[in-house]
């Protein structure tokens, strides 16, 4: 049952990407003029994520806390990292962001061509200097676009929280962004790293924490300590 049904998704999920594809480029082609952000583009993808999660009536979703005020101020949002489902779950929430990605993933036909026309920022996580390149999220988070960064790095194996890395920290620090924590449940049961077969019923939890506010810290450190016991906190209460 669950093998059968996580090929019907997957071919589900190509067809939607392919759709989203022919979308997004009249957009690109139509907006990159004077779209400097690609914000418009960016908002079909929010589209792309509810139908990715609608389709299966076996998934529940819960989220809390989402209220827009909570980005009044240019933010840093960041979450755990569980799944490849945390990307359309995220995609749930009421703001648009400007993501970090895995560098390879903008190698991929198609679903790589998306990520480059609606503006996202890919990085090698291998390379040191990538960190460097987070500085082109500055102008986008002032202009009102949060950054939407997995501190972790990558998905972690075994749903446990991994140590954070300092790259979303420094920029809120420096800029004085705000960080926005989100934690995300439910990813890991449904469809853990290293397995492409996705479990027919699962519940989701997205919990939106408050905004922290780095002028209370002395040090990218403290910041980043922060962050990470509150999700912490959250994620196993």
């Amino acid at each position: 049952m669950k093998t059968l049904f996580s090929i019907f998704l997957w071919i589900y999920w190509a067809v939607c990407i392919i759709v989203f594809f022919g979308v997004v480029l009249v957009l690109y082609l139509l907006t990159f003029p004077f779209d400097r952000f690609h914000r418009i583009p960016n908002k079909v993808l929010k589209g792309l994520g509810r139908v990715m999660l609608k389709v299966n009536p076996g998934w529940s979703i819960a989220m809390r806390g989402a209220e827009q005020e909570k980005i009044a101020r240019p933010t840093i949002v960041v979450a755990n990292h569980q799944s490849f489902l945390d990307m359309p779950l995220l995609y749930l929430l009421p703001w648009s962001m400007k993501w970090v990605a895995k560098k390879s993933l903008f190698r991929i036909p198609i679903l790589g061509w998306v990520i480059y026309m609606t503006g996202q920022l890919g990085i090698d996580r291998r390379n040191m200097r990538s960190a460097q390149k987070l500085d082109a999220l500055v102008a986008p988070v002032k202009a009102g676009i949060p950054a939407m960064i997995f501190p972790e790095g990558t998905r972690s194996r075994t749903g446990e929280l991994q140590r954070f890395k300092n790259g979303a920290f420094r920029l809120a620090k420096e800029y004085d962004f705000n960080i926005l924590p989100v934690v995300l449940q439910g990813g890991n049961q449904a469809m853990p790293r290293g397995s492409w077969r996705v479990a027919p019923k699962q519940h989701f939890d997205i919990a939106v924490l408050d905004p922290i506010d780095p002028g209370q810290f002395g040090s990218v450190n403290e910041l980043k300590e922060e962050a990470f016991s509150l999700i912490q906190k959250e994620l196993y209460a």
